[in-house]
């Protein structure tokens, strides 16, 4: 049962990171003002802390 949860536990934490890298590669493909270089430099990191890269995202937009 506690291999269960572990792999539940596992699983909503991917998909939430999956989501949550996918609304910011949707925010950084849609912002006009950045170069093709930067735009793949945000989404690159998108991949590996999206969390952590969306604060800042929106710190250096804001």
């Amino acid at each position: 049962m506690t291999e269960l949860i572990i792999y539940a536990v596992v699983f909503v934490l991917l998909i939430g990171h999956c989501l949550f890298a996918g609304k910011m590669y949707r925010a950084v493909h849609a912002d006009s003002s950045l170069t093709l270089h930067e735009k793949n430099d945000w989404k690159l990191k998108a991949l590996i802390f999206p969390a952590y890269f969306w604060g800042k995202y929106k710190k250096a937009k804001g």
